[in-house]
């Protein structure tokens, strides 16, 4: 019988994930136990296992199947009826359909054509910056403005709406937020993005809901979804990449300016280790445990990008290793759309952060920051710096 265990999470000022992950890695089979809120789930830990899981033709990311893990009474992924077009939450084939529609806007070629556009936003960020003075917040000054500002401009979202988005935001990415509280955010968001797209029908641009309207390959409602998705995702989870990964290379001063410091780090921090739940809708073996049809399952990134099976000495940051066959972006056909956008902004507000505020340094010891353990994303809150 599975042993059934309290569900990991991270410790208070540690950078690296629960060290449960590498007792769960060493155990034979799987775990069983229970997401905040009570759904009992399987926990996956080992890379070859989630690989597995993020592939197997018999696990789904569909929150309709019966069995999909559910925080309490809120779901996790929202369902189809409730926002059509959140393609995260589809098997293939309909789930193609979507990444068909989009794919050329997220390209290595397009987000290359990109990047100049990304370094006026990320220079401007560091003018504001400097120009407010030391001590700041890294994180309400720079990391989450440079995201918000590269994905309104991609979707042709008005800047000037961000701390409405970035708060209802920060709402459902949240554990402790009530069922209400989640359905409220989330349906101030869907009829923002249905008056911006009213909006776009009328008065087109040279923006993503605009090209996607003009191809007409999906529904108005899809494209209301999909734009939700995007916004969410496009801010939340670079802005906590780029805070925790200052975190990190203040930390280790020597890879300041090493490109690959980059890769390093989305292994390293795997900000999404909660975001790709599943469910069984065969019998399936993962592990060598026989996971049942309607059984949840949660595919455990961070653990993954750990595993010391793959990563020599996985919990030093360590940006010469080959770290490209980490999943922080997920693997198969749901692998992360905008994975080469996150790559380019990381990669430039990192490069220009430290070569024009070569001085910055925390503004306090790493424990007392104000670490995210208490939502789906990994983060930090503040991130308070001088220079």
């Amino acid at each position: 019988m599975a042993v059934t265990i309290e569900f990991p999470r991270r410790r208070p000022g540690r950078l690296t994930p629960p060290e449960e992950y590498a007792e769960l890695r060493a155990r034979p089979g799987l775990v069983r136990s229970a997401l905040p809120g009570g759904c009992a789930v399987w926990l996956v830990t080992r890379h070859e296992d989630v690989r597995q899981v993020l592939t197997s033709p018999y696990v789904s990311s569909n929150p309709e199947r019966e069995g999909f893990p559910t925080l309490g009474e809120v779901q996790t992924v929202p369902l189809h009826e409730q926002i059509p077009g959140w393609f995260v939450g589809y098997d293939p084939p309909e789930h193609g359909r979507f990444r068909k529609a989009l794919i050329p806007e997220f390209t290595v070629r397009r987000i290359k054509a990109q990047r100049p556009k990304i370094q006026q936003v990320v220079d401007a960020r560091v003018d504001a910056l400097l120009a407010a003075g030391s001590p700041a917040d890294l994180v309400r000054e720079f990391a989450l403005p440079v995201p918000s500002l590269v994905i309104c401009s991609l979707l042709g979202v008005p800047y000037s709406d961000h701390e409405f988005f970035e708060n209802h935001t920060r709402t459902l990415v949240t554990f402790t937020t009530t069922k209400e509280e989640r359905q409220h955010a989330g349906g101030e968001l869907i009829g923002y993005l249905e008056r911006l797209v009213t909006i776009k029908q009328r008065f087109p641009g040279d923006d993503l809901v605009s090209k996607l309207l003009d191809r007409a390959e999906l529904s108005v409602q899809e494209i209301v979804g999909v734009g939700l998705l995007l916004l969410i995702a496009g801010h939340e989870t670079t802005a906590n990449n780029i805070a925790i990964g200052t975190v990190m290379l203040l930390l280790n001063r020597e890879w300041i300016g090493d490109p690959r410091a980059v890769e390093e780090i989305l292994r390293f921090a795997s900000v999404a280790d909660l975001v790709s739940l599943r469910v069984a809708v065969e019998d399936v073996e993962i592990g060598g445990e026989l996971i049942r049809a309607g059984e949840g399952i949660v595919p455990l990134v961070a653990a993954a990008n750990h595993d010391v099976d793959v990563f020599d000495h996985a919990d030093t940051f360590d940006p010469s290793r080959p770290a490209r066959q980490h999943v922080a972006f997920g693997y198969g056909v749901h692998q992360c759309l905008g994975q080469h956008l996150v790559r380019a902004e990381v990669d430039i507000a990192f490069a220009t952060l430290f070569d024009r505020v070569p001085t910055l340094d925390l503004a306090e010891p790493v424990e007392d920051l104000p670490f995210k353990y208490d939502g789906i994303l990994f983060g930090v809150h503040a991130l308070p710096v001088t220079w």
